[in-house]
């Protein structure tokens, strides 16, 4: 979409805030229950990408949101 394109800085602000914020969140979860033992590695991987998934997607999704309501003032 051309959220990107028009401020690239504040897209990769937003969306390393965004993946921080998830990762952070993400260490809420008991990991002894689900997941195997000595996989520590696999589990940190997977914590990354988790993070990385929904950082982005909720990043996007508030890019979005400022560019629909900048585009928003424009019609009236």
């Amino acid at each position: 979409m051309s959220t990107l394109g028009s401020n690239p800085l504040l897209a990769i602000v937003s969306h390393i805030f965004f993946i921080g914020i998830s990762f952070y969140a993400l260490q809420a979860i008991l990991t002894q229950a689900i997941i195997r033992k000595n996989r520590v590695f696999q589990t940190q991987l997977l914590f990354i990408l988790l993070s990385i998934a929904i950082g982005s997607t909720v990043s996007n999704f508030f890019l979005d949101i400022s560019y629909w309501s900048g585009r928003w003032s424009t019609w009236f």
